[in-house]
């Protein structure tokens, strides 16, 4: 792993989607692992850490979460918008090299069957936590946080410091056509923790 990924506590590993980020989900199975790019995530609990995102049915990445249980929401930076929307616009099914057209190379956590996706700033692994109706009606599915790191350079001490790191670390929000913003700058009120 690189020097700069840390673990992240679980009880603070909501924090590392609260702020609405495109993610990038990950899954591996049977030897074939796939990266796509989702706009609907967000932090669900805190105890057990929980979190929800929408995979639709043609995915290829669905097909993998449903048949090995696990997969990886990662936290994409603004260096990484051409392979954030490269990976959210192909699909493993029609382009069998997607991944490496994209640039995206994998690594995996120790103790974690898992590819996680080189060069994000936040990593949650997560175990699905079946619920078919949700996933049928709504393509909805949850996943409890069993493992979450982050890069120290842009998260730390259980916040992000978005306004004190390289602006390439900046996470993406997907707005539509193409068009991405990475966050703005820090507005406080103070008396948080």
């Amino acid at each position: 792993m690189d020097k700069h990924i840390a673990p992240v506590e679980l009880a603070k590993a909501y924090r590392l989607l609260n702020h609405g980020p495109t993610v990038l989900v990950s899954a591996r199975h049977a030897g074939v692992d796939d990266v796509m790019a989702a706009a609907w995530a967000c932090a669900l609990d805190f105890s057990p850490p929980k979190l929800t995102v929408v995979l639709d049915k043609i995915a290829a990445t669905r097909t993998l979460v449903e048949n090995s249980g696990q997969f990886v929401i990662q936290v994409p930076t603004a260096a990484q918008l051409h392979l954030t929307h490269k990976v959210g616009s192909e699909s493993l099914a029609e382009v069998p090299d997607k991944l490496a057209r994209a640039g995206v190379e994998l690594f995996q956590a120790e103790g974690f069957d898992l590819p996680l996706v080189t060069g994000c700033s936040a990593w949650l692994a997560c175990r699905l936590l079946p619920e078919p109706h949700n996933q049928q009606t709504y393509d909805l599915f949850i996943g409890e946080v069993i493992g979450a790191w982050a890069d120290s350079r842009v998260f730390r001490d259980g916040h992000w410091l978005f306004e004190q790191a390289d602006p390439a670390l900046r996470s993406l929000h997907y707005v539509a056509g193409g068009h991405f913003y990475a966050i703005g700058e820090a507005l406080d009120v103070g008396g948080g923790e």
